[in-house]
């Protein structure tokens, strides 16, 4: 934490921390945005960057509550009670962890 606390200090690290996170954040947003379209988890990937993006800059943060709200409202929409929805969720992690499991000791 010193060292992010020493660049903050002068306008040059302020601009050189912001540009850095403006450059890995956006990488990572505009990846997702390519595995969107190409086999992969895109919009996992897209919203990484986002939220690393919203670490420095206000409208990253805008954009990933209104993503957030329009989540909700899907999720919403769907109908399950929101016990079946925490158990789905349980249980996928849980078969991925048993699948990577058997997949490391084979």
């Amino acid at each position: 934490m010193k060292f992010l606390n020493w660049i903050r200090k002068t306008p040059g690290g302020r601009l050189a921390w912001r540009l850095a996170i403006g450059l890995i954040g956006g990488g990572i947003t505009v990846f997702g945005a390519i595995l969107l379209v190409a086999p992969g988890p895109g919009i996992l990937v897209l919203l990484a960057g986002l939220g690393i993006l919203a670490t420095e800059f206000a409208w990253a943060g805008r954009i990933m509550m209104r993503t957030k709200e329009m989540a909700n409202k899907a999720a919403e929409r769907t109908g399950m009670k929101p016990w079946v929805k925490y158990f789905l969720v349980a249980g996928g992690a849980v078969f991925s962890i048993v699948a990577i499991l058997i997949y490391h000791y084979r």
